[in-house]
């Protein structure tokens, strides 16, 4: 009897251990005022670059801004109309470009972290060491080699000089990400895939692709945000015309010594980012989803 006793009066003081001690008003207050701040400084310069975007260029940068007085649509009509600059040349450079570097580079990433994860070759170590050594080097100090690389192969100024110099920088951050994500799949799906009679090939592109789609989904948005958003790259292997350049580069036009249209930039940096948000919508369910989740469905 003094046994269930003690039991039962241990039971509540268990219970109240294991409990969840709630915060404070006090401290509630302070974590969402904290988290509240915190998102309006994150949000603030967008929503600033938006508003001045339907400014004239005159009052875009005027001592005493007013959020929507003189509001107007001309930047946007005049940047599309290419009465300054060659927006919808430069964003058909940028699409290309862009698209190139992500298939091109998912293809030959996905590849290479496959054989790394499930092959142990001769020097398979040293490529995933000079996989990361690569990333090491700031771009800045790569311009150059690459820079003499294009010219000895004829690619200086071209668009797939530039796709190619894109390449060397995504991939290895890829190839590294996805074999974490090939790392986890068991190897029971490729046994069982060549028992059924596929080819190593047949096995790669039907079972394990599949099931690596988020790790495919982050990879292939990496390749693109590096190809979309890059300057330094492209400012130093296009050619100097007009016509070839990416909207990053030929942005610059915008602002100048001599003048500052910051209206249009700012209507031009909201175009700009449309695509990278339209990419971002469409692979962010596969972000989310489970990594082997597909191997148990049926």
């Amino acid at each position: 009897m003094t046994i269930e006793t003690t039991s039962l009066r241990a039971a509540p003081a268990a219970a109240r251990e294991v409990r969840p001690r709630r915060r404070s008003v006090l401290a509630s207050a302070g974590l969402h005022g904290a988290l509240g701040t915190a998102s309006l400084i994150a949000v603030f310069p967008v929503c600033w670059v938006l508003v001045v975007s339907f400014k004239p260029d005159a009052e875009a940068v005027e001592a005493t801004p007013a959020l929507f007085r003189d509001a107007t649509a001309d930047n946007y009509r005049d940047v599309l109309s290419g009465s300054h600059g060659s927006f919808l040349t430069w964003f058909g450079n940028s699409v290309l470009i862009a698209a190139l570097t992500t298939g091109l580079g998912v293809l030959l990433s996905a590849t290479a972290a496959y054989a790394v994860s499930r092959f142990r070759f001769p020097g398979h170590r040293w490529l995933l060491l000079s996989l990361l050594v690569v990333q090491m080097f700031p771009f800045a100090v790569l311009i150059v080699p690459l820079y003499d690389i294009l010219l000895a192969l004829g690619l200086q100024g071209s668009a797939l000089g530039l796709v190619l110099v894109y390449c060397s920088t995504a991939i290895p951050f890829c190839t590294h990400m996805l074999k974490g994500y090939f790392d986890a799949i068991p190897a029971d799906i490729d046994e069982a895939g060549r028992v059924d009679g596929l080819s190593p090939f047949g096995v790669f592109w039907r079972l394990v692709l599949p099931l690596a789609r988020p790790g495919l989904a982050v990879t292939a948005f990496y390749s693109f945000i590096v190809a979309w958003s890059e300057v330094a790259f492209a400012s130093a292997f296009l050619s100097g015309d007009d016509r070839s350049k990416t909207l990053a580069v030929g942005m610059q036009l915008f602002v100048q010594q001599n003048r500052a249209e910051w209206g249009h930039l700012a209507a031009a940096s909201v175009l700009v980012a449309v695509p990278a948000a339209a990419v971002f919508y469409l692979v962010q369910r596969f972000l989310v989803g489970g990594l082997t989740a597909g191997s148990v469905r049926q």
